[in-house]
């Protein structure tokens, strides 16, 4: 993405901010993902600590839904003949990215869309998702917003009065928050989240059954913990975690972590337990073999349309024309399970001797390795910091200078800013702040000596 200085609208300070205009589902799979989150086109101001989305032009285009929708944004003040000006090449460009036989109708009729929220709103509509269930999603986060807002003595109160928002899509949005919290390392919230949802838990019919729930998976995980030790979790022992398991989330949980070891001689086992057992106890242990049965076959299933969905994805990889930018594109889609199916591949390949598959298969891995390294910034950050001394910092800035650039110290910067306070006394931290100060001296020197 092109890097655009823009104007912080709070302190009104230069940023470096990183500018998508074109969000194209046929050339970028993650480009509805992108806008939907709102991790793009964001300024986070190192100076005054601003953090909010940059107004700029949008084309949005999904062949798959025959959508093709522009934004512009209305703070702007721009005539409407200079936006459609503006619109214009990124319009053609997304058009041009189409090959001849995919040119419909649809994308000579761009619509406009006059907000933002707008443009999302007929997003979603184009998956389903309707304008009222993104109103009660809203709903759910202003309750969630109230709740963490107001005072102690009035949560059980204002729970009590909002007993019907309580449902699991309620607490699926919850969990999400929490969990963006604790990613963020926003201790404060963290805090606050768990002390309303203990409340919920406690006051809530569907909260009272998630924490039955949670707590069942909980006793799930410990049983086999505790098999596993002394030897390792054996086939008869996890027999024996699955015979002591008292409700159905125990037994899904077991089975969910330890599928593999439910193999052929196992059900053996199980099956010998059935043929010994009481008639009343082969009733209960044969309902509970079919059970096991239906939970693997489940999870068999689902591994194995997760394992052909890969394929497909490696083979599209693989045929297409450029092998590194279809690579590229489709990144954010590599997963562990994608990197086994690659090593698999080039075993099979190998051993057909299929030399032109091998070699399409390793580009593949180049981008990919080459990908997970850290970004150059990031190694040059990495180096400075594992320099002794000043004088060998010193040479290593000489050296690198041209690399020494604004927006390099910004990433230092911003870098210390999202730390934020908690983590002051840090040891690595601090190492950052010095070298931030260290790098800052040599370039306010390199400019002044160049005046």
């Amino acid at each position: 993405m092109p890097k655009t200085q823009v104007a912080c609208p709070q302190c009104h300070q230069p940023n470096i901010v990183e500018i998508q205009q074109i969000f194209d589902q046929s050339q970028d799979p993650t480009a509805k993902q992108k806008l939907l989150n709102g991790a793009v086109n964001v300024i986070q101001c190192p100076t005054c600590g601003y953090s909010g989305m940059i107004g700029t032009p949008i084309v949005y285009h999904d062949p798959e839904k025959e959508l093709l929708l522009t934004f512009f944004p209305p703070e702007s003040n721009i005539p409407l003949n200079e936006q459609e000006k503006q619109l214009g090449p990124l319009i053609n460009k997304v058009i041009d990215s189409l090959p001849p036989e995919k040119r419909k109708a649809y994308v000579l009729q761009p619509q406009s869309m006059l907000t933002f929220q707008t443009l999302i709103e007929k997003i979603l509509e184009a998956d389903g998702i309707t304008k009222e269930m993104i109103e009660d999603q809203q709903k759910k986060i202003r309750l969630i917003q109230r709740l963490l807002t107001i005072p102690d003595a009035e949560l059980e109160i204002t729970i009590e009065q909002e007993k019907d928002q309580f449902d699991m899509p309620f607490f699926a949005l919850f969990s999400r928050l929490m969990q963006s919290a604790v990613a963020q390392k926003d201790n404060q919230a963290v805090k606050k989240l768990e002390q309303v949802q203990n409340i919920l838990f406690e006051k809530t019919e569907t909260g009272k059954e998630l924490y039955k729930s949670s707590q069942q998976t909980q006793q799930a995980l410990k049983a086999l913990q505790e098999a596993g030790k002394d030897g390792g979790l054996t086939r008869e022992k996890l027999l024996d975690v699955i015979l002591n398991a008292k409700s159905d989330t125990e037994i899904a949980t077991i089975v969910s972590l330890a599928r593999n070891g439910m193999d052929y001689t196992f059900f053996q086992l199980l099956s010998q337990k059935i043929d010994d057992a009481t008639e009343k106890e082969k009733t209960r242990l044969t309902e509970l073999r079919e059970k096991l049965l239906d939970l693997t076959s489940e999870i068999d299933k689902h591994v194995q349309e997760e394992y052909s969905q890969t394929k497909r994805l490696l083979d599209k990889i693989i045929q297409a024309q450029d092998i590194e930018a279809e690579t590229e594109k489709n990144l954010e889609n590599i997963t562990e399970l994608f990197l086994q199916v690659v090593e698999d591949e080039i075993a099979n390949a190998r051993k057909q001797a299929d030399l032109d598959r091998i070699q399409k298969l390793e580009r593949v891995m180049i981008v990919i390795q080459k990908a997970m390294e850290p970004p150059a910034e990031v190694k040059l950050i990495e180096d400075m910091l594992a320099l002794q001394d000043q004088a060998a910092l010193d040479a290593f800035l000489e050296e690198h200078q041209d690399k020494i650039t604004p927006e390099f110290i910004q990433l230092l910067n911003s870098i210390i800013s999202q730390a934020g306070n908690e983590n002051e006394g840090d040891e690595n931290l601090q190492e950052i702040k010095d070298l931030y100060q260290k790098v800052l001296r040599f370039s306010m020197k390199k400019n002044l000596s160049g005046k």
